[in-house]
């Protein structure tokens, strides 16, 4: 009896993560209302605090929720692991409101009074245990410090979909990742390395798409 109980008890935290995602993506964290969020997730309030505490906590739990929408799709190793993140995010930002809304409350949190550098922090510290491995398979050139070259590409991807956001309404997005690459690259892995990782926009729909195994079939 206890197993049917959680089920429904997670079916209902995801439902209303969902809903929040929804509403905080459309409106932000002012417009999306508690009443909103409840009547898009079709649950009590009662429901929701069991879950959640406030609306802020909430709002974090769609912040911190940013990898859910892209580490599942991965299936390669070494660099173009790293590189296949940014190519899932920049397509998935064009269609997954959770990733959406998270980025966009990290981006906002200041308004709600937050300061929670968490998901950064997550993306930093899973880059930089792919650049480790990277780094000990010899893929990356001589003085590339992994931690170092990790931060630069979260900073990058952070002001990367910005700019777009703003100039295409991140439409173009894949296509500024593979750029970013394709300036990189030759900067940070040794010649081997960067003849065979992939870098294309085609390479971000399959990954994006198809499930973990054709993401790495190519690598």
């Amino acid at each position: 009896m206890a197993r049917p109980r959680q089920e429904r008890a997670e079916q209902t935290r995801d439902a209303i993560l969902n809903a929040a995602a929804e509403m905080f993506d459309e409106y932000g964290y002012a417009g999306a209302s508690i009443n909103r969020i409840l009547e898009r997730a079709g649950v009590t309030a009662g429901a929701l605090y069991f879950h959640f505490k406030s609306k802020e906590a909430l709002a974090r739990a769609v912040m911190n929720a940013q990898s859910e929408s892209i580490v599942p799709f991965l299936g390669s190793k070494g660099l173009q692991r790293l590189v296949d993140i940014t190519l899932i995010w920049s397509f998935q930002l064009q269609r997954d409101p959770m990733l959406r809304a998270g980025v966009r409350l990290t981006g906002e949190q200041a308004t709600f009074g937050l300061q929670d550098a968490t998901p950064y922090q997550e993306w930093a510290d899973i880059m930089t245990g792919i650049l480790t491995e990277s780094a000990e398979n010899n893929e990356l050139q001589a003085g590339v410090e992994p931690r170092e070259l990790a931060e630069f590409v979260v900073e990058a991807c952070t002001g990367m979909q910005m700019y777009a956001s703003v100039v295409s309404g991140r439409q173009d997005l894949p296509d500024r990742a593979v750029r970013m690459w394709r300036l990189l690259l030759p900067g940070v892995a040794v010649p081997a390395v960067v003849a065979r990782t992939e870098v294309n926009p085609l390479r971000v729909r399959l990954a994006a798409t198809a499930p973990a195994q054709a993401a790495g079939a190519t690598s």
